[in-house]
């Protein structure tokens, strides 16, 4: 069975535990690097990664950017959003239909 989980500082991501997903507090990027691998190793299908983290660790997410599973998927943290979610969704789409159809190039 897959599993859902989030990576990201603790106040970002200890509300994801109340609804069920499985949780993983990471300060730094190499602690955010080994909970992913883990997290892929242990068959979860859906990743998300505060943003703040994500973007430090870009290398090790783009691993998997071409894999079926899992889908990591930034999002923002406490502070707010850097738009890094709304740039991955967009690169993604332009991949799959060869167009720019969200924002119609801007």
């Amino acid at each position: 069975m897959y599993k859902i989980g989030v990576i990201g500082d603790r106040e970002s991501v200890l509300g994801f535990k109340a609804v069920g997903l499985d949780v993983f507090p990471c300060d730094l990027a190499e602690e955010a690097e080994k909970a992913l691998t883990k997290m892929v190793e242990d068959n979860f299908a859906i990743i998300y990664v505060t943003e703040q983290l994500y973007q430090q660790m870009e290398e090790a997410v783009s691993r998997y950017t071409d894999s079926k599973l899992p889908a990591i998927i930034p999002i923002p943290n406490k502070d707010g959003s850097l738009g890094i979610g709304m740039a991955s969704v967009k690169k993604s789409v332009e991949r799959a239909v060869g167009a720019d159809i969200l924002f119609g190039g801007e």
